[in-house]
């Protein structure tokens, strides 16, 4: 059994979300098996998971959510072939609806003092607030928290469990936190928690999050599903520093929704009240499949022990992309990791892993 916290919220024990850069034991994520989330374009998925595990594994253990002991061989048949490390990879059987994990999996918090510990805070998930089938998913949390052996503190605000998906939410692990009003204000479109303010939505980040300053954005980006997830749209590389999307195409439909993210980020203040140093990251050209766009973009990298994996398209953008996550990361290398396929299921990198920190 787990060992939970009755009654009880993160931030009285001095748990927080760390920033993803902070090390990690392992990195979560599950296996892809829903061929509805890549219509027509399934069959090279695994082989990408593949290559981001194979990019992962050498820092870090990487676990792996998978639905049978058929789905775990198939597994492994990819990853042996491609050459990773099995030593370095644990499989856990749990079924999922899907392969997200960044927005169902488990959000690990943290504490330094008076004795190092990690723990579980345990949000709802509702698939978006869009798609029926997310029940399974929605498990996940509880089950990483049983195999763990570590405390899970339960959202539970109001007499219900708060929603909050990992991707809509960015932290610099100082008391910083970036979101959108897109995804958790929007009074009509995917509502995750009804009659919650921005007020109620801040509590519930400091109180089982550790976070003491929440900043707001606008939307996200064309072609999200989510409905304004963060992590496609600014992102910390840095306790004071974060990359913003920018469009430099005026007839795109992001130019003018990330004009007004640049505008308000100018006056936004650190924990500390210092200002944010805000860096340009290109937007790739858009990038569509039977007429849907989809939300290629570069923020939506992963920072790995021993990596930082960033999404590319095939655009004369990759390189510039490239180039300014290498100028702001000193201490691993930044590798680009083809995402073509991958963004056709409506996400990336980022979205499908789930960072666990050490204690």
């Amino acid at each position: 059994m787990a060992r939970k916290e009755i009654a009880s919220i993160p931030s009285e024990h001095r748990y927080r979300l760390p920033a993803e850069w902070e090390p990690h034991e392992a990195t979560w994520i599950g296996w892809p098996h829903n061929l509805t989330d890549w219509p027509g374009k399934f069959a090279p998925i695994p082989w990408v998971y593949g290559e981001i595990v194979r990019l992962i594994a050498p820092g870090e253990i990487v676990r792996i959510l998978v639905n049978s002991k058929a789905h775990e061989v198939k597994a492994r048949c990819t990853l042996k072939r491609i050459g990773v490390d099995l030593k370095r990879v644990e499989f856990f059987h749990f079924p999922t609806d899907r392969g997200w994990t960044r927005d169902f999996g488990p959000i690990f918090v943290k504490r330094d003092a008076p004795k190092p510990d990690v723990a579980i805070a345990r949000f709802g998930f509702t698939g978006w607030a869009k798609y029926p089938n997310w029940r399974k998913d929605c498990l996940v949390p509880a089950f990483a928290a049983r195999k763990l052996r570590c405390h899970m503190f339960d959202a539970v605000v109001e007499g219900r469990r708060f929603v909050l998906e990992g991707g809509s939410i960015e932290v610099n692990g100082r008391g910083t936190l970036l979101t959108t009003e897109e995804c958790l204000l929007d009074p009509k479109v995917q509502i995750r928690n009804p009659g919650f303010n921005r007020e109620q939505i801040a509590e519930v980040f400091k109180q089982y999050l550790g976070v003491t300053n929440v900043l707001w954005l606008g939307k996200g980006i064309a072609g999200d599903d989510t409905h304004g997830h963060v992590d496609d749209l600014c992102r910390f590389v840095g306790p004071r520093t974060v990359l913003l999307c920018t469009e430099k195409n005026s007839a795109d439909a992001n130019y003018a929704p990330l004009q007004e993210n640049w505008e308000r980020i100018k006056d936004m203040h650190l924990e500390d009240s210092s200002k944010l140093e805000v860096v340009s990251l290109p937007m790739p050209s858009p990038v569509a499949l039977d007429g849907q766009r989809v939300p290629a973009s570069y923020a939506n990298f992963y920072i790995a022990n021993a990596a930082v994996l960033v999404p590319t398209f095939n655009d004369r953008q990759d390189y510039i992309a490239l180039g300014t996550l290498r100028e702001v990361f000193h201490d691993r290398p930044v590798i680009g990791v083809h995402a073509v396929d991958l963004v056709w299921g409506l996400g990336t990198l980022h979205c499908l892993t789930q960072q666990q920190p050490t204690a």
